[in-house]
């Protein structure tokens, strides 16, 4: 049998009839490529990026090279990063299955030195796609894009975590400023500005003006983030205590338990609880990354500590909510469960104790959140 007439047949009957595509995104530009199966040769173009016209009339013009119908199906993906999931709600909206797959999952050549260029990555992913389509499931994590409504209300608890580390930030950089003048500061406080002209120097001398006029500035800024920080406190206060939102209800269930406050039953709620399906207590802690890694090769076999894949909000406050748990609710069974296995240990002990009483707790609070299941020996909140 010839090798042409080989490859042919070793295409099905049902990739012939499905147009595979791949995107490769940049800022200027994206390399698409787009195939009908296994063993034939891609067609890739450039277009410009964010083109959305260039983007739909690439795909007619593939159907066309191709030879495929114009209603035939289109399966397409691209990695996810800076574009975000605009481009997934365009593409559904033009009737594509698209996949936007986690780029740390996808299978690299493991050579020290590996080409890489937009059009091996394009073949590279066009190739997983098929596969992925045709059955292997494991090939890659595809990514759960939210509905626009999802990714909105991730917005406020995000800005607010950003803010309280630029309030860190900008501290450390006022104190900073004064320590290199060997000035130590316990606070930076409302009186600060009035504090600066009493501020002397190893000498006695004054403070340069040109630092002083750098601290003004900084304390302005940070002054600027605190008043920030309370608008938006205020404002997630305010939803919580007369929003009539789903989500929102969400959030009053979990401030019932005594050692879940505002700020964790807002995250868990808007990140993971809110809007997503999950099936089981191991999807959820591989979202959160408190799964082990287990590394076993022949005669060689560790732990490599926790998988750190997940959503990283979630993963650092889990953390804090289980030291929050152990002294709020002593009588759990989750505490007894700590305090007998870990607290005897050392201090390393005790924080590998504590990512585990943490992926425990996140169980917990899921099964109390969707099966009305309260967590054992736990307390509730006394009523207002």
């Amino acid at each position: 049998m010839k090798a042409a007439t080989t490859r042919k047949e070793n295409v099905s009957t049902k990739q012939e009839d499905v147009l595979y595509m791949a995107l490769e995104l940049g800022k200027a530009r994206w390399r698409v490529g787009s195939s009908t199966g296994l063993g034939q040769k891609p067609r890739q173009v450039w277009i410009r990026g964010g083109d959305r016209i260039g983007l739909r009339k690439e795909i007619e013009r593939a159907k066309q090279r191709f030879g495929l119908r114009g209603k035939a199906e289109v399966v397409c993906c691209y990695e996810a990063g800076r574009d975000g999931f605009w481009l997934h709600r365009f593409l559904f909206a033009l009737g594509v299955q698209n996949h936007v797959v986690d780029s740390s999952s996808v299978e690299v050549n493991r050579r020290a030195r590996r080409a890489k260029t937009d059009r091996l990555d394009v073949e590279k992913l066009l190739r997983m796609l098929i596969r992925y389509s045709l059955g292997e499931d494991k090939l890659w994590s595809v990514v759960h894009v939210p509905s626009v409504q999802a990714e909105d209300a991730k917005q406020l608890h995000r800005e607010l975590l950003g803010l309280k580390k630029e309030r860190t930030r900008q501290r450390n950089r006022i104190e900073g400023l004064l320590f290199c003048q060997g000035i130590g500061l316990e606070r930076c406080g409302k009186n600060f500005l009035e504090s600066l002209q009493r501020i002397k120097l190893w000498d006695g001398s004054a403070l340069p003006p040109g630092l002083v006029q750098r601290l003004k500035r900084e304390y302005e800024r940070l002054e600027l983030i605190r008043g920030q920080i309370q608008e938006l406190m205020a404002q997630q206060q305010l939803r919580v205590k007369n929003s009539q939102e789903k989500n929102l209800e969400t959030v009053r269930k979990l401030m019932r338990l005594r050692g879940i406050g505002v700020d964790g039953a807002w995250l868990y709620t808007m990140e993971l609880f809110g809007w997503r399906k999950i099936k089981n207590r191991r999807q959820l802690a591989a979202l959160s990354g408190l799964v082990p890694s287990p590394y076993q090769s022949g005669t060689s076999c560790r732990e490599q500590g926790i998988s750190k894949a997940g959503i990283r909000y979630v993963r650092a406050y889990a953390v804090e909510s289980a030291w929050n748990w152990l002294r709020l609710q002593p009588k759990s069974e989750l505490s007894r469960w700590y305090l007998e296995r870990f607290a005897q240990g050392g201090g390393r002990i005790r924080k590998i104790g504590i990512v585990a009483l943490a992926r425990r707790l996140l169980i917990a609070l899921w099964r109390y959140v969707e099966m009305d299941e309260l967590p054992k020996g736990a307390v509730l909140k006394r009523a207002a």
